[in-house]
């Protein structure tokens, strides 16, 4: 485990806006990987799985790490503070798509240890901007509020003690593996992420040790809600009890439709640090990325929120890349951070 650095983290929130890194599955999809390169060498005994592997972005930490490695170089070059564990969908309930349930604890300490690597050796280079692991935990594939059957409104495909075990797993294995902080991450069903926040919680009591979270949900489309139905305030008095370093939001809508929702969160969540890492705009399967904004309109689009006082931490989601990285780590540099309620009482005491 880790050094507890959740008060240099603080600090650094005070003093300037932190860049969160950007998409991994852009970044992996333009390696154009075949299967062989998701079974490995023999060593890591895949060679005869049942399952076809190809698309299992998260096994890459066991198969392929040095082109994980070199992901998480691109974006620390491209001025990230904070870079991102690949292991959005690696819970037991999100790898058994793959047949790989008993290989989730090894695949997150795994992706754990090759961006703690990568982040130290970049805060040896930079030692006034020192680096930063985020474990990142997705929302699996399920969820508990919204039934799978159109016919039963009822019908649920995962309990919450499912949920909870799977996040439990996989979030011992991120701290094992060196994460500084955990991320539950575009969270569109908020029962989901209290099976998640639940289990982190349980993971910090069992170790003693309490390292800084982040919440990040997910606006689905233009009715400003998630897809369990809550609005931005209800989505952030629903997870506040778990005392987060940042709530924030990310993925589906790009920065221009997400201003709004963000400007929401900033408002109520006074007391907390705040973060947003949007999508690269919207769908374009004619991009190289899939996504439709360069990264001099990513960027823009970040300086705006810097400026209007939104945000402490901004990166990319989807379609983003190095480039989209580099143009916002620019756009908010000198840009003095968001304000928090605890900052104003400690000046005033």
């Amino acid at each position: 485990m880790q050094p507890d650095r959740s008060e240099e983290l603080r600090r650094l929130l005070r003093e300037r806006i932190l860049v969160l890194d950007g998409a991994m599955g852009t970044m992996i999809q333009q390696l154009r990987l075949g299967e062989a390169d998701f079974r490995g060498p023999a060593s890591c005994g895949l060679a005869g799985h049942a399952h076809d592997l190809r698309g299992d972005n998260d096994l890459l930490a066991l198969t392929r790490p040095d082109a994980i490695a070199a992901i998480h170089d691109a974006y620390l070059a491209a001025g990230a503070d904070i870079v991102e564990t690949n292991t959005f969908n690696a819970t037991r309930i999100a790898q058994a798509d793959y047949g790989l349930q008993a290989r989730v604890r090894e695949i997150n300490r795994a992706a754990a240890a090759i961006a703690r690597e990568a982040a130290d050796r970049w805060t040896t280079r930079t030692p006034a901007q020192p680096r930063f692991v985020a474990g990142a935990i997705g929302p699996t594939s399920r969820t508990a509020s919204i039934s799978p059957d159109v016919n039963d409104p009822g019908a649920r495909n995962v309990t919450f003690d499912e949920l909870e075990a799977a996040y439990r797993e996989a979030a011992d294995a991120l701290i094992d593996g060196g994460a500084d902080l955990l991320l539950v991450e575009t969270v569109f069903d908020t029962l989901n992420a209290k099976a998640a926040l639940s289990a982190i919680d349980a993971a910090f009591e069992a170790r003693g040790q309490r390292l800084p979270l982040i919440v990040s949900g997910t606006i689905t489309d233009a009715s400003g809600r998630t897809l369990s139905g809550q609005t931005p305030t209800a989505f952030w008095y629903s997870v506040r009890h778990a005392r987060p370093l940042a709530v924030g939001l990310n993925c589906a809508l790009g920065a221009a439709l997400m201003r709004p929702y963000l400007e929401e969160i900033a408002r109520v969540a006074a007391d907390t640090f705040v973060s947003c890492y949007p999508n690269a705009g919207l769908p374009n399967p004619m991009s190289d990325t899939g996504y439709d904004e360069a990264p001099e309109e990513t960027g823009r689009m970040a300086g705006e929120f810097a400026r209007s006082g939104f945000v402490n931490i901004v990166g990319g989601c989807c379609g983003t890349t190095p480039d989209h990285v580099r143009a916002i780590a620019e756009a908010v540099r000198g840009v003095p951070p968001r304000r928090v309620e605890e900052d104003a009482v400690a000046e005033a005491a």
